[in-house]
């Protein structure tokens, strides 16, 4: 017998403010924009009291900045507020707390994918569930008793995993299968016989462990589609329209994307309209600043996403810079959810920058991958200098054979797609990984 949303939320130490907007289980994401704005002005109040009177930390960022808690009266405010950055945290696995060491119950590291020194994220008991027992997105995140979920994750050195096993067990209460991704005993070829086994309906996975998977499975005489598949959820790596249509056609289901970092959790769940990822508004605060200069930009300008995080009182993140670049669009969006929606344009640390232009891989992945020749596997191999072409090294699609007027062929679509010279370079196969897909080499 599940136990009641409502019975679960008062098992925690919930602020007031969670159980005067959540208490009776309101799905954030059909929340009247006019009380959520309540609710975030509310939570964000709160939370910068307790940073300011509990961390030194925060406190002396707040004094240097000329502003305290009694500032805090709008929620345009926030941007008064000083930036935290991913320098301050590396190495420094205690610096956020507002409580005592010894009510952390967990510890989770940073990958480590854009280098330095490690950034840890310390949790209480009472951070940890209320992220997943407050506010949910029921229409969002379509998940309930009796859907088996595979999750198809890293569960070591990655907040993935675990973050989403959670989610699904503690939040939703569905049955989870914890297959991991590309571990010692995680491999395709275990997952694939715990999908035949189990029959999950829900997936959650990697875009690239995605491909990974279903290539085990047309080796193991499996059809994914005949699974009936409700839904997929793509994390963990960036991944361009037309690779996800490909992940579609392989599982025959309807794939999403879910944004979220170790330091902000859940930042962004896509609808099925596929036009931007909603922001988790009832867990987040999310602006837009000039990289360089930190100003605030405009609705539907590109620049660094930044995040508040409105639920994590013991280890709060007040205006993180995430060096992920996107804007935001208030639209209204077809699916119905009140949520406001953001784009995402890659990494700022990932940008490519040839011949005077800065590239995002994610538009030249979408160029790539519109064409039916060319397989799952690529890289773009960026030259030392301007004087030379990108390479395009790739497998090609099954019962297509490599040539000359091919690779021309495909230079030549690439070259009109964005206005780079690029040479074409085919292989029978490239590394697969349990990682991170390597979709850039610098030579």
């Amino acid at each position: 017998m599940s136990i009641p949303f409502e019975a679960r939320l008062r098992a925690l130490k919930t602020p007031p403010v969670i159980s005067r907007y959540f208490s009776e289980g309101e799905p954030a994401d059909r929340m009247p924009p006019e009380r959520l704005a309540r609710y975030q002005l509310e939570s964000l109040k709160a939370l910068v009291q307790r940073a300011y009177e509990h961390s030194p930390f925060y406190q002396e960022k707040m004094k240097q900045a000329g502003i305290g808690p009694q500032d805090i009266e709008q929620l345009e405010d926030l941007s008064r507020l000083p930036f935290l950055t991913k320098d301050e945290l590396r190495g420094k696995p205690w610096i956020l707390l507002t409580c005592d060491k010894k009510d952390v119950v967990l510890v989770q590291v940073s990958t480590g994918t854009t280098g330095g020194e490690e950034i840890y994220m310390a949790y209480t008991w009472n951070d940890y569930l209320l992220h997943d027992l407050s506010p949910q997105y029921k229409h969002l995140f379509p998940v309930g008793p009796g859907d088996i979920c595979l999750n198809a994750l890293p569960y070591e050195m990655s907040t993935a995993g675990l973050a989403f096993h959670k989610t699904f067990m503690e939040g939703y209460q569905a049955t989870v299968i914890p297959a991991g991704k590309g571990g010692a005993y995680s491999t395709a070829t275990k997952t694939l016989k715990m999908v035949r086994d189990l029959s999950p309906n829900l997936i959650v996975t990697s875009p690239s462990w995605a491909i990974t998977l279903a290539e085990e499975a047309a080796r193991s005489g499996i059809s994914l589609p005949s699974l009936g598949l409700k839904k997929m959820w793509l994390t963990g790596e960036g991944c361009s329209a037309a690779f996800r249509q490909r992940v579609e056609t392989l599982f025959g289901t309807t794939a999403n994307y879910f944004y979220g970092s170790l330091e902000c959790g859940a930042l962004g769940i896509e609808c099925d309209a596929h036009n931007g990822y909603h922001l988790t508004q009832a867990h987040v605060l999310m602006e837009i600043v000039d990289p360089k200069t930190g100003v605030p930009l405009k609705q539907g300008e590109v620049g660094e996403i930044v995040v508040t995080a409105l639920l994590r009182y013991d280890s709060p993140v007040i205006r993180f810079r995430t060096g992920d670049l996107g804007y935001l669009e208030t639209a209204a969006c077809a699916c119905g959810s009140t949520m406001s929606r953001f784009h995402l344009r890659g990494r700022a640390f990932d940008q490519l920058q040839f011949r005077g232009k800065a590239l995002s891989p994610l538009l030249l992945e979408e160029s790539l991958m519109r064409m039916p020749e060319v397989g799952n596997w690529f890289q773009f191999v960026m030259p030392s200098s301007d004087s030379a072409r990108i390479k395009i090294r790739c497998e090609l699609a099954a019962g297509i054979p490599p040539s000359n007027t091919l690779a021309a062929t495909i230079a030549g679509r690439m070259e009109e797609a964005t206005r780079l010279p690029f040479d074409i370079e085919f292989v029978d196969r490239l590394p697969r990984t349990g990682g991170k897909a390597v979709r850039v080499v610098r030579e």
